[in-house]
């Protein structure tokens, strides 16, 4: 394997040996070190392009607009191996996905030992009926964001974000702005301490199958409705 060349302010030169990586702990060495690995994920996400061409959408506006209303997606991360996905809600806010949750806890120590992940949200808009088994399929879609994970330390930016999850998810409910010393000492209905977190994306693709209005399966419909 070939050393660890660390560019920019934070580190610089060649960590080779074990001595040497241990000179530097904590979450800001790994995140270091994984934008060294992300070399390695572009690579494999240009290896890996979407077989089914005529279902890539690439229409930036819709996909936005996906973004910012889609309710649930989940959330990929991996540790020695050890893959563990969670629903989450979420925000679309300055071309990052926001998210919160407890402080502590599994998915944290995932995000602390491995802030690379990726983050699935899909919308299914019912069955497309066809007269061949085979032709049945689903109307939907879906985006695939990969990235890096940081925690969100800047009140400003975090109460932002808790304001748009706030209007995306019960929008006119409250009658003022959230504050910013009520996201300082928010607690979660399970009495721990709440963290914020931004997903920075690497790469965002997107795939959608449109709906069919007259072969949408509605209870009741039968093949003979389709063979008209």
């Amino acid at each position: 394997m070939r050393p660890l060349v660390i560019e920019g302010p934070e580190l610089r030169g060649q960590l080779t040996t074990t001595t040497e990586v241990e000179k530097f702990s904590g979450y800001k060495l790994r995140t270091i070190c994984y934008k060294y690995l992300k070399t390695t994920l572009k690579e494999m996400v240009l290896m890996f392009q979407l077989r089914n061409q005529d279902r890539e959408c690439t229409d930036s506006g819709k996909i936005h607009h996906f973004l910012e209303h889609a309710q649930t997606a989940f959330l990929g991360l991996s540790l020695e191996n050890v893959p563990y996905v969670i629903p989450l809600n979420f925000v679309w806010l300055n071309n990052a996905i926001y998210f919160h949750g407890a402080a502590e806890g599994r998915k944290v120590t995932y995000i602390e030992n491995n802030p690379l992940a990726c983050f699935t949200i899909e919308e299914s808009y019912g069955t497309i009926t066809s007269p061949i088994p085979a032709g049945t399929d689903t109307a939907y879609m879906s985006v695939i964001i990969e990235g890096t994970i940081y925690p969100v330390t800047d009140l400003t930016e975090a109460t932002e974000a808790m304001q748009v999850m706030l209007d995306k998810y019960v929008p006119g409910y409250y009658n003022r702005p959230l504050g910013k010393s009520h996201v300082e000492r928010y607690v979660s209905p399970l009495g721990g301490k709440t963290g914020i977190y931004k997903l920075v994306a690497d790469s965002v693709s997107a795939k959608e199958k449109e709906v069919i209005l007259d072969r949408i399966f509605l209870k009741g419909k039968t093949i003979h409705s389709d063979r008209k």
